[in-house]
């Protein structure tokens, strides 16, 4: 097991790179302040170095509420500079950590061996990582690659990118493209007004003809994103009989 000045002491560090994304992004966000002492733990946990995004990102940030909070990209949110007190600042944003059920200490027997889930959609969408075998953990891709389970059409979808290609797409702008058909006029009001830890509830479904047919004509509501997404998974495996694995813990 490395140690951390192993994983930090490197030259090419990801975060000055990732930070001026952030910085210099049009899409609207909410960029999370870190814990220093949790994204160390979550780095060492993980066993991977600051030269990756991935890395960069849980060792130097909470988190991020991206474009109008319709995604969220988890890190290591701390409440030292949040006015509320609540972890994650004022969305109260989970940890990577806390999504992916780590060990509460250094375990070094301990790895995310199906892969990480890096992200949700305020629909339910789950943005995961691969891990080193895709195919036992019922995932499309190859290992290391985002996949996406869509809830529009309740199955894992490979997006053939990195976690860095994929947030790099997010911070310019990739999401208006990615969500364009399940967006509806004022739906930035919808998303903005939701905490880290809430989805919303699409009714009719929306992998339904009504729903693909007219998304505006839908009638939605905020939920615990737990709640919808307990709700994917258990109609996933009514329709196909096929367990489509773990969403993460929110």
């Amino acid at each position: 097991m490395r140690e951390l000045s192993e994983l930090t002491e490197v030259e090419e560090s990801s975060w000055p790179v990732l930070s001026e994304a952030l910085g210099t992004s049009m899409v609207s966000m909410d960029v999370v302040p870190v814990d220093p002492a949790l994204g160390r733990a979550t780095l060492l946990q993980m066993q991977i170095t600051t030269r990756s995004w991935l890395g960069g990102m849980v060792l130097n940030c909470g988190g991020v509420v991206l474009d109008s909070g319709w995604v969220r990209i988890y890190g290591s949110p701390g409440d030292a500079d949040s006015p509320t007190g609540v972890p994650g600042g004022a969305t109260g944003l989970p940890s990577l950590a806390e999504v992916n059920g780590f060990p509460e200490r250094l375990d070094p027997a301990w790895r995310p061996f199906n892969g990480l889930v890096v992200g949700h959609d305020v629909l339910g969408g789950v943005y995961a990582m691969n891990g080193p075998d895709p195919e036992a953990a019922g995932r499309p891709g190859r290992p290391g690659e985002i996949t996406y389970f869509a809830p529009d059409s309740l199955r894992w979808e490979s997006l053939e990118v990195s976690h860095s290609t994929w947030l790099a797409w997010f911070l310019s702008e990739g999401t208006e493209r990615f969500y364009d058909t399940l967006r509806w006029p004022g739906w930035r009001g919808e998303s903005g007004a939701l905490t880290g830890t809430q989805g919303l509830s699409v009714v009719p479904y929306l992998w339904t003809a009504e729903a693909r047919r007219d998304v505006s004509a839908t009638r939605r509501r905020a939920v615990p994103l737990a709640e919808v997404l307990r709700l994917h998974r258990d109609t996933a495996i009514k329709l196909d009989s096929v367990d489509p694995g773990f969403f993460g813990t929110v």
